[in-house]
């Protein structure tokens, strides 16, 4: 008898383990994915789908979910619910839509806010299946050089070049090469990144499984038993890096990807798997990243649902069970209510706990304890040049350049941001160039003759909040002035680079924290989003740190819930939507993949059997 019950346990188990993996409809499907359709140039037909602006008519009936910001993240999950029949409406505070894969054209020259490159994206690879399924197959990317990277460290005499190259033994032998005395320490720092890249999707699981599941098996130990992948993401970088090598300049190499941390507070895990993005080569969307934004959102149109601009949430809707029902928008002098059961928020959860949420819900303890479980990320800084002349004339190049006055990351933006305010400017360590003119090979369609370059650097908030409560444009000559330094420290830097350049400039521009809080809504001026410290990548931390919240139908998509960067926001909105449909939308990936790879293998025996004959 008590066989049979058990058997019968064991039974619906199975039964309902089997429903909750393959049971539901999947979003995506081969059939979705069609052959790229003609460029869209005329930007008045762009306009109507990337800054459409808010009114209540546009507004579809019958909302299943409302996501506040249009960033890959927020966008993502809206496709990705789309896809399975929902009604979803993005808002977005900005006059265009894409947070950080918007671009903007000013004097003739188009720039990226944003997006810079993106790796991960070969045949048949995870992330370029889930850009064609929320694209519907419209996304096209160009491969960049294979050497896609130049480290530069130190100065004058004392400067030191290193280049990095993709390819999936070219980029460990590359580097080997250049550090014949570390081949050893490459070696295990490679072995590193396969683990991390081979790994990372079981720390994704833990946000995806009960969470008292997740703790059980941190804390027994089983799940370190399964793989090292839950120590290692708790791993200094910096501690790391000693035990391999004494080279100060391999140990930079090793986390030279900056995202405002430095090496000691930083994950040995994000900063390989950031390296390991690229081993397969750098891609840039061809027609410029605001195709990202443009193709996704006309997916969730497809499907009954709208992105609408011009759209400021002023506040999440909670009701006195303490559900989540809706949003307030801010409309001219009136605040207008949006109704929906689901509500997604890609905007932050600082932004989102301590700013959307109604006062007596923020003090609850258990959104302060989802608070303190991150930090305020660091303020970005960009340079946006433009000059008359070709990339051939002016010797640009689609390579990336990230310059490094020292070879101690730790001990320099230590040093930097305990500067006052008077001296930030003259004392900036590190930067990263990228032309992104020469990264899209239309750009000479769309812009003829022209070039132009992005230049990107780490600052402290603090540095210019005594301007946060001026308006944008109307900040005084000293808020100028002050700006100014940064920009022209930094541009005079990068002349030493490209000469030709300082001559052919013919605009130029540059956003502080407070710019990008204005344009992308980032709290503090923070691009990456609540800081990527060790702290938040500890394996518990990743488990407590998931999509929903302690607010009922209230979820969090973007950079805040797993890593930063395009992908890492993308992979933020799938998590996000799996958790609102209950259902992993990976294992569909997964056998999306697989179906693809098994037709790539027909093809090719199909081809091979022809050359035969």
């Amino acid at each position: 008898m008590w066989l049979l019950v058990l058997l019968a346990c064991v039974l619906i188990w199975a039964g309902g383990t089997y429903w909750y993996l393959f049971g539901k409809p999947s979003p995506f499907s081969l059939e979705s994915v069609r052959p790229p359709g003609p460029r869209e140039y005329d930007q008045k037909k762009r306009d109507k789908v990337i800054k459409q602006g808010f009114s209540l008519d546009k507004v579809p009936q019958n909302l299943d979910a409302i996501v506040v910001g249009s960033g890959i993240g927020g966008l993502t999950a809206a496709a990705t619910l789309a896809k399975v029949g929902k009604r979803v409406l993005v808002l977005e505070q900005h006059d265009q839509a894409g947070g950080c894969c918007h671009t903007y054209v000013e004097k003739g020259f188009e720039f990226d806010v944003g997006l810079h490159y993106i790796g991960q994206l070969h045949e048949n690879s995870l992330l370029r299946i889930a850009f064609d399924q929320i694209s519907e197959g419209q996304l096209e990317f160009q491969k960049l050089n294979q050497h896609f990277d130049t480290i530069q460290i130190g100065l004058g005499d004392e400067k030191r070049e290193y280049t990095i190259f993709t390819g999936k033994t070219e980029m460990k032998a590359h580097l080997q090469k250049q550090f014949p005395d570390d081949v050893d320490a490459i070696e295990t720092f490679f072995k590193i990144m396969k683990v991390s890249a081979k790994k990372t999707h079981y720390l994704a699981s833990l946000k995806l499984i009960p969470k008292w599941v997740s703790l059980f098996l941190l804390k027994s130990g089983i799940a370190d038993l399964v793989s090292p992948i839950f120590r290692l993401s708790g791993t200094c970088a910096t501690t790391y890096a000693n035990t391999l090598t004494s080279n100060k300049d391999l140990q930079l190499i090793f986390s030279y990807l900056f995202y405002g941390v430095p090496p000691k507070d930083s994950s040995i895990v994000i900063n390989a798997l950031l390296i390991h993005h690229y081993k397969r080569g750098a891609y840039y969307p061809k027609g410029g990243a605001s195709e990202i934004a443009f193709h996704i959102i006309r997916t969730i149109q497809k499907y009954g649902g709208n992105c609408l601009v011009r759209a400021p949430v002023t506040q999440i809707l909670v009701n006195e069970a303490g559900a989540a029902y809706g949003v307030k928008v801010r409309r001219s002098q009136e605040e207008v209510e949006v109704h929906a059961p689901v509500v997604i928020s890609n905007c932050g959860i600082f932004t989102t706990f301590e700013k959307l949420l109604p006062p007596q819900i923020q003090v609850k303890p258990d959104i302060q304890d989802r608070l303190n479980m991150m930090k305020h990320g660091r303020g970005s800084f960009l340079v946006f040049s433009g000059f008359d002349g070709t990339q051939e004339e002016l010797g640009l190049e689609s390579t990336n350049f990230w310059l490094f006055k020292n070879n101690d990351m730790d001990t320099s933006m230590e040093e930097f941001f305990a500067l006052s305010k008077e001296e930030a400017p003259e004392n900036i360590p590190m930067m990263f160039i990228t032309m992104p003119s020469a990264k899209d090979p239309e750009a000479k369609i769309k812009h003829p003759g022209k070039s132009c370059m992005t230049i990107l650097t780490m600052v402290k908030y603090e540095w210019f909040e005594e301007w946060k409560d001026t308006k944008m444009r109307k900040r005084g000559d000293e808020y100028f002035k002050y700006k100014m330094r940064f920009a022209n420290k930094l541009f005079d830097w990068a002349c030493t680079l490209f000469p030709k350049i300082r001559d052919k400039l013919v605009f130029q521009d540059c956003a502080t924290p407070l710019t990008n809080m204005h344009y992308l809504g980032n709290q503090r001026g923070a691009m990456y989003s609540a800081e990527h410290n060790l702290d938040r990548f500890h394996a518990e931390a990743v488990a407590r740190n998931r999509c929903d919240t302690p607010v009922k139908n209230l979820y969090i998509s973007g950079q805040d819930v797993f890593s930063c960067g395009i992908a890492g926001a993308l992979h933020g909105g799938l998590l996000c939507a799996s958790t609102v449909l209950d259902h992993i939308v990976y294992i569909d990936l997964l056998l999306l993949k697989k179906k693809l790879k098994r037709r790539k293998a027909r093809e090719m025996a199909q081809l091979a059997k022809k050359k035969l004959q």
